[in-house]
């Protein structure tokens, strides 16, 4: 009898072990967040994810369980509908590229379909103003904060369309973002160009916001400033974070060398207004049919009690070096 009693004891300590250190599953759930009535909320227990079903596809929340959303907010916007001009509202987003007001700029305002398949959710959009189908998958790691986030732009107009998909995130306001250039080389072993660093018409150098280093480049958001900056480049690990306090939002792609980009090939871009600062990979430039799909990958994660004592290259590789790689 003692030993039966031993081994269910056993038994019991093994299975309490196992399930201490199962991963916490994915759970997805409709709610309601900040005046829309149909949202969906992401979580594994540690971050959540709120995508928006009443206009979009939309990311409107990344953060930390019971923390203050990383991504921006417009107050004002929140919680409307069926505008007839486009509204930035905040989050995340997805575009195409190059800007036009016609493509670009046509309205998300109303509601999109919504499928949930096991831990992935998809949130597609009507065919919009321009001829185009949005999609945005968001699949949420079982454990720490790692999100696979998938857009696709389906050309569903009769005709070809030259396009490249363009990933923006609008950060809250008040951190500041990180990117870092490709590999670095000496002269005169690299003779050739690696690199594009692209300017706009009021991108100003020697706005104190700008930051750069030997290997990173870095923007300052500034709620006190208005005037709009705004730096684009081309790396084919593309990476950008924005460390807010003492969080950090990462994202990561890979882009593709050899091939076209929008905006003097740029695979990375930031923008900065006295509002928000915007962290955006975009896809190559391609032609696309009709009837086709592009389809553009970034991969997010968020990591608490980030110190980054100096913004020095030793400083910026030892922090962010783990966390991208």
């Amino acid at each position: 009898m003692g030993d039966n009693i031993w081994a269910m004891q056993k038994l019991l300590a093994l299975f309490l072990v196992a399930a201490m250190s199962t991963p916490a599953a994915v759970k997805i759930e409709k709610t309601s967040y900040k005046g829309w009535p149909n949202c969906y909320r992401i979580s594994n227990g540690a971050v959540e994810l709120i995508v928006t079903a009443d206009v979009g596809p939309r990311v409107i929340r990344y953060a930390f369980v019971g923390s203050e959303n990383i991504f921006k907010e417009y107050p004002e916007q929140l919680g409307k509908s069926g505008e007839k001009e486009f509204q930035l509202r905040g989050g995340h987003r997805l575009w195409v590229a190059p800007e036009r007001l016609e493509t670009t700029w046509a309205p998300d305002n109303g509601p999109v379909n919504i499928r949930v398949d096991g831990d992935v959710l998809e949130a597609r959009q009507p065919v919009d103003a321009a001829g185009l189908e949005k999609t945005i998958l968001v699949k949420l790691g079982a454990s720490g904060s790692r999100v696979e986030v998938v857009h696709r732009v389906r050309n569903a107009t009769p005709w070809d369309i030259e396009f490249a998909p363009w990933a923006l995130t609008m950060m809250a306001p008040g951190g500041r973002a990180i990117t870092g250039f490709p590999p670095r080389g000496k002269h005169p072993e690299v003779l050739l160009p690696t690199n594009p660093l692209v300017m706009w018409a009021y991108t100003d150098l020697s706005d104190p916001r700008w930051s750069f280093t030997k290997k990173y480049l870095m923007l300052r958001q500034d709620p006190a400033v208005a005037a709009p900056q705004k730096i684009g480049l081309f790396n084919e690990q593309t990476w950008a974070g924005y460390l807010l306090g003492s969080e950090l939002f990462l994202k990561r792609t890979r882009a593709m060398a050899g091939r076209a980009y929008p905006d003097f090939g740029s695979s990375f871009e930031t923008f900065t207004n006295d509002e928000m600062l915007e962290l955006e990979t975009l896809g190559p430039l391609e032609r696309v049919p009709s009837g086709a799909t592009v389809e553009h990958i970034e991969r997010w994660s968020l990591h608490r009690d980030i110190r980054i004592p100096s913004w020095t290259d030793e400083e910026l590789d030892r922090v962010l070096a783990p966390l991208v790689e």
